[in-house]
Order: C-alpha cells, then structure tokens, then sequence
C-alpha cells in the first residue's frame, strides 16, 4: 500500500487519482503507524513552505517523515521535493526537514519571465534508472512553482530544466526520490514516472 501524507497540503487528490489510474492500492492519510506501515510514502503539495512544515509539526509528522525517507521507497512532489532540504527563501524563519543538502531559492523576476512558472517544460537527465527508467532524455513535465532547488549534492541530481535559471528539478538517491513538477499532470512521461516509483522495492 502506498500512503500519501496528508499534512494540510493540497494537491492530494490528483496524486491519489493517477495511482488509482495505475491500479497502485493507495491511501491518503496521517496516521503515523498506516505511513510506517506502507510500502511506498508520497509526500506531495502545493503552497507555502513555513506553513506546511508548522502544520506538519502540529500533525506530529516531522519525525515519521523522516523515518519513512531513510527506509522506504519515497517520492516528494512539488513542495514535498522543497521540504526534504533544510530551508526555503520564502520562509527563511521556518525549518524544513533537513534530509537533504541544498538550497530552496525564489525564481529571479526577469524581464519577460513570469512568476509563478507554470506550463511544461523539458527535463535534462541526468540519471537514467530508478524513477526515470525508459523515460526519455528531455520529456515535458508540467511545473507549478516560484522557488526552486540549487546547490544539491551532484550525484543526488537526476534532473534539470531552465526557466531563467538551471533549476535542479530531480533528486534520485536510494531508496529517496523527489520531483519539483507533477507527474501525476504530466501525461504518459508522468504516469511512467509514477509507475517505475510504484515497481520500486518490488524488483
């Protein structure tokens, strides 16, 4: 069974939709014993990141979390993906989980550059296994984001794509996995994401 966390974030339900498409027995929930009892953990979102860790904190969540990323097949979404590093521009009084080295920064306001990104963009990869296995090098994945992950450990980094910036939009290592788009609106790249994240562990 995967277990998507529910800590006061949205963007739980489309999450549950494409694993229900794929057949995965799924639960949304934040019930620490049915997370740590899972299979495979998803922890997705959407919106601020000093809000969703003080709720996360409130849910007495920070601690599961974090026991389910050091031994469980585990995928961060969106804001799930800023949340495994230690902090964020947009909440520099807040701290984040601290499971991985990096920087979460705001998107520069270029000219012509609008802010929030949304739409697709391609995916440079750097790794070809794991979550990204038969995907092909440079498919489109849909983003919803202003900030963005910089300055992660390089062998940790599975994908990139530019939007003003080189944004470090894939980290793969282990059993630890996080995307900064959505997979489950990205079409049949994202269902295939989500399909080899459901085979892992299985092998």
């Amino acid at each position: 069974m995967i277990a998507i966390i529910d800590y006061g974030a949205g963007n739980l339900s489309s999450v549950k939709k494409a694993l229900d498409f794929l057949g995965a027995e799924n639960e949304i929930t934040q019930d620490p014993e049915r997370i740590l009892s899972a299979s495979h953990v998803i922890l997705p979102g959407v919106g601020s990141f000093g809000d969703a860790m003080a709720s996360m904190r409130e849910r007495g969540l920070v601690d599961v979390v974090k026991q389910a990323a050091e031994k469980k097949p585990f995928l961060g979404i969106c804001l799930g993906l800023q949340l495994l590093f230690e902090k964020s521009d947009e909440s520099p009084e807040a701290e984040g989980l601290g499971i991985l080295k990096g920087e979460i920064k705001a998107i520069p306001r270029l000219d012509g550059l609008k802010v929030p990104h949304m739409g697709w963009n391609s995916v440079k990869l750097a790794q070809h296994d794991g979550i990204f296995a038969d995907i092909d090098d440079e498919s489109y994945f849909y983003f919803v984001h202003s900030y963005y992950l910089d300055g992660a450990d390089d062998k940790a980094v599975a994908g990139t794509t530019q939007y003003g910036v080189e944004i470090q939009c894939a980290v793969q290592s282990g059993n630890l996995c996080a995307v900064q788009f959505h997979p489950e609106k990205s079409s049949s790249a994202g269902l295939k994401l989500l399909k080899n994240f459901i085979e892992k562990g299985e092998q």
